[in-house]
């Protein structure tokens, strides 16, 4: 499949256009720490692309340094994964060999996946950096996306995301990726309108998956408990925490 409809969402300038393949050679040099994860990348990858590099240069959007980390340009990729291929560690691969934070759409089996991670310098090997959270969409159809998809493509444009520096830049489509996650439980895409409301949410969210995995444990636990009176301790702590989750949803 093409990769237009979501690179076109992004409304790169022209002058950041870079269009050339990145050979596999770089991954495995850079960033398959094992024989294993080298026979990933050279089995699971078809085609990946160096689409874009956004400098200050050419957004207008300057360079963000501190103690932590240092953004000096953003990194747009394409990435075709072949069928079969186990796209979360490839994801993280692709992310760790490449210096710069990274844009990067995934295709596999027709469906694609926006992919978006922080990056810090190495506090034990200087001149490296350190990948930090990836946060990813799930997997969609960008020919038929549902009305919420929709409006996170719609909101992608460079134009549209904070300007006060690269980190803030790459931060909104961080939060755009979170919205579209809180939008598929809630139903209304919203992207956070401050600094407060994005930490807000990244929270809401991260409180609302440990609170499914707690349920799933339970639900787990109580189908199994042989005890009537376990079962009925196991049912009522399952309320208590549904309950939870829906307060939670409210926040998202």
């Amino acid at each position: 499949m093409s990769f237009t409809q979501v690179i076109d969402a992004l409304a790169l300038p022209v002058d950041a256009r870079v269009d050339q393949r990145v050979p596999k050679k770089l991954l495995t040099e850079h960033g398959a720490p094992t024989a294993a994860n080298k026979r990933q990348i050279q089995d699971g990858i078809e085609e990946l692309l160096w689409v874009a590099a956004l400098k200050p240069t050419n957004i207008a959007v300057p360079a963000f340094r501190d103690d932590v980390r240092e953004y000096l340009e953003i990194a747009v990729l394409t990435a075709t994964l072949r069928a079969g291929a186990k796209p979360t560690r490839l994801i993280e691969l692709i992310h760790r060999a490449i210096p710069y934070p990274v844009v990067l759409w995934t295709e596999q089996g027709g469906m694609v996946s926006l992919s978006l991670a922080h990056k810090r310098r190495s506090q034990g090997e200087a001149g490296e950096v350190v990948v930090e959270d990836v946060r990813r969409t799930v997997p969609f159809d960008p020919n038929s996306p549902t009305a919420e998809e929709a409006l996170f493509l719609a909101s992608l444009a460079v134009s549209a995301l904070p300007h006060r520096d690269l980190f803030a830049l790459y931060q909104g489509w961080l939060d755009r990726v979170a919205s579209l996650e809180a939008a598929q439980i809630t139903g209304a895409f919203i992207p956070p309108d401050s600094d407060g409301r994005a930490q807000a949410l990244r929270d809401g969210l991260d409180t609302h998956a440990r609170l499914q995995r707690e349920l799933a444990a339970l639900r787990a636990q109580a189908e199994k408990e042989k005890q009537l009176n376990r079962r009925v301790e196991l049912n009522l702590e399952i309320k208590r925490l549904e309950a939870k989750v829906a307060m939670t949803q409210k926040t998202l």
